[in-house]
């Protein structure tokens, strides 16, 4: 018995010395580790600064060290993904400019896709806008010089100047033969972000160009004026390159009233988020449809890919962007910055957008709407003897709406019959009403 006991105790030691053994093992072993990975920063660190001091004293031309450490942070933040960049004293201003609704430029918004500088949208009423440039037109040239192997920030820098000056962009556009060269006055660009029309007596069309800081005071103020009469909603988001997240939450939350809008997730958890919606921000709930295309990008897929996952509003048009990504601005100092993504984004249905986009419920190209006219059909206006009261009242009528054509605030059918995918969406929502009842 006396044996066993010795024989239990002896076992038991020698596990806790195993045990101690293992753990200070493990614990040299970790500390190992960590002594390695700092020696390897460290290594890392005395390459950097050689190189940049063999290039400041060796280079063919003089280049001061600013130089080339500004040159070493754009290369790094260029090559970590499409949207990360360093921002000099004169982008980090840019960007400032640009968030408060106001810029100088041509008015578009770029990105690279599949390694080619591309036009993710032109801003609507800008000056690349009322030029031609139109999204998906890829720019093979600027003033004549090749975009090959060009980062975005050194095509943005390129294209802006000072106001009034030209610029020549070569693009390559599908559907065309040949590239095509299209000249810009630059100029500064203010935009109205918000901006709502009437269809009808019962329709509202809400425009978004950009999400910039205003967006959802505006289009709050929109729904509001005319709540009393409006039965269904065009939210346009075609062309909308993006902007602040917040303002895109902010949207949703107009038209709807609970559950999830879009969630971030990082490599840290602090990056992590979930945004929600509050039912005290919801103004309205009549039947919405949204307009998206190719050129809808970032927060504007967030709108439309949330809204369709609350099965909220019909989504019309193409296959958008396929930005999913958050980025951040981080100062370095007061007057520089760098742009890093640090999240990707999720809808409410846990999908994603990067390199998705939102596929729209009903897919419609863009164009004209086309009728099919019977030129040898008879119709009563046709006959003689034809009620003609009838017809100067109709004449009347068409008139009137003829000069109200001039409206900013109306939408007209001359401007429908030359939209297809607003057609489609006009006719959406009148079926919702109809179906609803209102």
């Amino acid at each position: 018995m006396k044996n066993k006991k010795l024989l239990t105790l002896g076992f038991a030691s020698v596990t806790v010395a195993l045990a101690l053994l293992f753990s200070t093992n493990l614990l040299a072993f970790s500390e190992e580790k960590n002594q390695s990975k700092e020696s390897s920063r460290l290594e890392s660190l005395a390459k950097f600064t050689k190189v940049i001091s063999i290039v400041e004293q060796y280079n063919v031309d003089n280049v001061n060290i600013e130089e080339l450490i500004d040159k070493a942070l754009a290369g790094m933040m260029n090559n970590l993904d499409a949207h990360s960049s360093y921002l000099s004293q004169k982008d980090y201003k840019n960007l400032k400019v640009q968030t408060n609704g106001e810029f100088g430029g041509l008015g578009i918004t770029v990105g690279v896709r599949d390694g080619a500088l591309t036009v993710i949208a032109p801003i609507e009423g800008t000056p690349a806008d009322k030029a031609g440039i139109k999204a998906g037109d890829i720019i093979l040239k600027i003033d004549k010089k090749s975009t090959l192997n060009i980062t975005i920030d050194e095509a943005v820098s390129i294209m802006r100047g000072k106001v009034g000056t030209p610029i020549e962009l070569m693009v390559v556009r599908e559907g065309e033969n040949k590239p095509l060269t299209i000249k810009i006055v630059r100029g500064i660009i203010t935009i109205e972000s918000v901006y709502a029309k009437s269809i009808g007596n019962d329709i509202q069309y809400i425009r978004v160009t950009s999400f910039d800081k205003k967006v959802v005071e505006e289009v709050a103020k929109a729904i509001k004026k005319r709540k009393s009469s409006t039965k269904g909603i065009v939210l346009d988001l075609r062309n909308n390159p993006g902007g602040l997240l917040d303002q895109a939450v902010g949207l949703v939350d107009i038209f709807v009233n609970k559950g999830d809008i879009v969630s971030q997730k990082g490599r840290n958890k602090a990056d992590d988020e979930i945004y929600s919606a509050k039912s005290e921000n919801t103004l309205t709930n009549v039947p919405l449809v949204v307009l998206v295309n190719g050129g809808s990008a970032s927060a504007s897929e967030i709108v439309s890919g949330s809204l369709q996952d609350h099965k909220r509003a019909i989504v019309v048009g193409q296959n958008t962007f396929g930005k999913g990504s958050v980025q951040v601005v981080l100062p370095i100092t007061e007057e520089e910055a760098i742009k890093l993504t640090i999240a990707r984004y999720y809808l409410p249905s846990g999908r994603t957008i990067q390199a998705l986009g939102v596929k729209p419920d009903i897919e419609v190209f863009p164009g004209d709407v086309t009728t099919n006219k019977n030129e040898f059909a008879i119709k009563e206006a046709d006959l003689k003897k034809h009620l003609e009261e009838e017809l100067e009242k109709v004449d009347g009528k068409e008139k009137k709406q003829e000069a109200q054509k001039d409206s900013k605030h109306i939408i007209t059918d001359e401007m429908i019959n030359k939209d297809m995918q607003l057609k489609v969406g006009i006719d959406i929502v009148k079926a919702l009403i109809i179906t609803k009842g209102l």
